[in-house]
């Protein structure tokens, strides 16, 4: 499975680690699923989100790229990031 998850408001909120998030991802890595971090962070600040997630212990997969099977799946590598699983702060409602 591709999981694809954002970083402010969904791994991180305000200055906090959403750390059962976390731990979940890492799990899911250990079973051997790929979990791209799905931002649209860039530079300093993408390199400062990747530094605070290590710091918890999790290192995404792949960081706003394709997985190679999704690349393979389509014939091309599309901007968009394909997933299987989105996780966002945005799909939830209030």
């Amino acid at each position: 499975m591709i999981i694809a998850v954002d970083y402010d408001d969904t791994l991180v909120r305000g200055s906090q680690p959403n750390l059962p998030l976390i731990s979940r991802l890492i799990g899911a890595q250990r079973q051997g699923h790929t979990v791209i971090l799905w931002t649209c962070r860039e530079g300093k600040s993408l390199a400062e989100a990747v530094d605070t997630l290590a710091g918890f212990g999790f290192r995404p997969t792949l960081i706003n790229q394709n997985a190679p099977a999704a690349v393979r799946f389509a014939g091309h590598d599309s901007r968009k990031i394909y997933a299987d699983l989105y996780i966002d702060d945005k799909a939830v409602k209030p």
